[in-house]
């Protein structure tokens, strides 16, 4: 008791498909527009940099995380431990990125801004 494979035929399979008269050519896609930049919502290492560059101070990253949300750069969006994703971010920066990082450990659970080079 085999059944038969049934298969396409060739012709239907490799034939590109053609236009059929009285048919649309397809309406091209509209190209996607760019928000402004002042649009744009800053992300948590972004907020916590700027936060840092207007008190001048090393702080924790609970600190930062209220001082975030008080000046409304950046809110958790509902996030438990948004604290503790932070402090994995700064410290991730500060690995991949080296001497280019953003940040610098002051002291332990405390970080602060990289002063400028010369």
């Amino acid at each position: 008791m085999s059944a038969a494979k049934t298969t396409l035929s060739n012709s239907r399979s490799t034939k590109a498909k053609k236009s059929r008269p009285g048919r649309p050519a397809p309406a091209p896609k509209p190209k996607k527009v760019r928000r402004a930049a002042t649009a744009k919502k800053l992300s948590a290492l972004d907020a916590a940099a700027k936060v840092l560059a207007e008190t001048g101070q090393a702080m924790n990253c609970q600190e930062l995380i209220a001082a975030m949300a008080a000046k409304g750069y950046w809110t958790s969006p509902g996030g438990k431990t948004p604290s503790a994703t932070l402090y994995s971010a700064v410290l991730r920066e500060l690995v991949v990125k080296g001497k280019d990082a953003r940040f610098v450990k002051t002291e332990r659970g405390k970080f602060g801004l990289r002063p400028p080079r010369a």
